[in-house]
């Protein structure tokens, strides 16, 4: 599995996240009965990591958002945020550009018409504020 596919399965589980109001292991859980899930280990760590961290997550997302409140944030946009704002201050090893990136490409594919650009510009200044000179903290 490839990186790409594995932030495309953890984006799935952090959306039914969202919607459903379950923690993460159920749905993992849930998913593996039902259609033989098997999450790889970046898959869980980006699933688990969001999970763990996501008030702290949301603060942030919050801060960056200008104007806009969490609640007002489409329920992909908001997974597809906690879990690059995670990848961006926690994984060190995945530069801040892949991490934009791919976020930018799931809200592409899974998003309504205005939430890639909102995506790139969030994340943006995530890495702007907690990121100095673009590198990793």
């Amino acid at each position: 599995m490839t990186r790409r596919e594995a932030r495309e399965q953890a984006f799935c589980i952090l959306f039914e996240q969202t919607v459903r109001g379950e923690d993460v292991e159920e749905i993992i859980r849930a998913a593996a009965e039902a259609r033989d899930l098997v999450p790889n280990s970046f898959t869980e760590e980006l699933a688990y990591g969001a999970e763990e961290h996501q008030s702290q997550l949301d603060e942030m997302i919050g801060g960056a958002a200008k104007g806009w409140s969490l609640r007002r944030l489409s329920k992909v946009a908001l997974a597809i945020l906690r879990m690059a704002v995670f990848e961006l201050l926690y994984l060190d090893s995945i530069p801040a550009s892949v991490t934009i990136n791919e976020a930018v490409e799931l809200a592409k594919t899974y998003g309504g018409q205005g939430d890639a650009p909102y995506i790139n510009g969030v994340l943006a200044t995530v890495v702007k504020n907690h990121c100095p000179g673009g590198d990793k903290p």
